[in-house]
């Protein structure tokens, strides 16, 4: 079998992997049945062959629980009628989640990754309706009309964008603000950023198998959450993955060395905001 990665719909068996190692923890944070199916023989061999591929594993756990989480609070407090994951991937929340029933669940992703997903669990049943829209959220003439249909087809939406800013660049990311932004319903956006000096760290570890895969890692603003302000989109809460990390038991190997050798108050702030899970509100 080939190991490298060929496209980027092999990072989303890559992170399933990783789901599916945090599921068989008689301690894990949550439970994606699915995961290990959906990740397949390719997805455990890409992780094998990655030489950082499992030390890795932490940082995608944490982030899985924390937007758990946090979809569960927003659709909640805010009477979210749809929920709108760009870049889906082989996300299985709409199947494991405690999601209520009139919710619907919108899948966009592209057209091989959604075929396959579909094949996979086509025996088993949603929480919520469920939808998967095939599209190229790099074309933004269809972007912005699948934006504008979903827009008027819901009352109160939740934008869901889990491991794809860091494979678009600074331009890409604010088009694709600005366009969220143009739709009134899209009321919250809960994505993911990194700081600078993370993204060049992931560059080192995985530029070249990423790059021979056509996903280069490329977005890390070094605004952190303010850069999304310009395009309508203020931070309402910005959640440290290193800290939650800690909190939950999954630190990355020798962050105890990390923490020891971050003593001055810029650097415990920049230890902070060196990767975050963002929810932004309309301004």
């Amino acid at each position: 079998m080939d190991l490298q990665i060929e496209h980027i719909s092999d990072t989303a068996r890559w992170v399933a992997v990783y789901r599916a190692m945090e599921s068989e923890r008689p301690d894990a944070h949550f439970r994606d049945p699915f995961a290990r199916r959906l990740a397949g023989e390719r997805g455990e061999a890409i992780v094998r062959s990655l030489r950082w591929g499992r030390q890795t594993a932490w940082a995608m756990i944490v982030r899985t629980k924390v937007l758990d989480d946090l979809i569960l609070r927003v659709i909640a407090r805010d009477c979210v009628d749809l929920v709108l994951n760009l870049a889906a991937g082989l996300d299985a929340r709409p199947y494991r989640l405690d999601l209520p029933s009139h919710v619907r669940w919108v899948e966009v992703d592209l057209p091989g990754i959604l075929e396959y997903k579909a094949v996979q669990l086509a025996d088993e049943h949603p929480r919520c309706k469920l939808d998967r829209i095939a599209t190229d959220l790099t074309d933004t003439v269809a972007r912005r009309a699948l934006f504008a249909r979903l827009g008027a087809e819901a009352r109160r939406v939740l934008v869901v964008t889990e491991g794809l800013l860091a494979y678009l660049d600074r331009e890409q990311v604010a088009s694709l603000a600005t366009d969220l932004h143009a739709t009134p319903s899209f009321a919250t956006w809960l994505t993911e950023i990194a700081s600078p000096r993370v993204l060049k760290l992931m560059q080192r570890r995985f530029g070249k198998q990423l790059g021979r895969g056509g996903a280069p890692m490329k977005f890390g603003p070094l605004e952190g959450a303010e850069f999304f302000r310009p395009y309508g989109w203020a931070p309402i809460q910005a959640v440290s993955m290193l800290e939650e990390a800690r909190r939950l038991g999954r630190e990355m190997p020798l962050a105890w060395f990390w923490r020891a050798t971050t003593v001055t108050a810029r650097q415990r702030a920049e230890w902070r905001r060196a990767s975050l899970i963002l929810e932004l509100g309309r301004t």
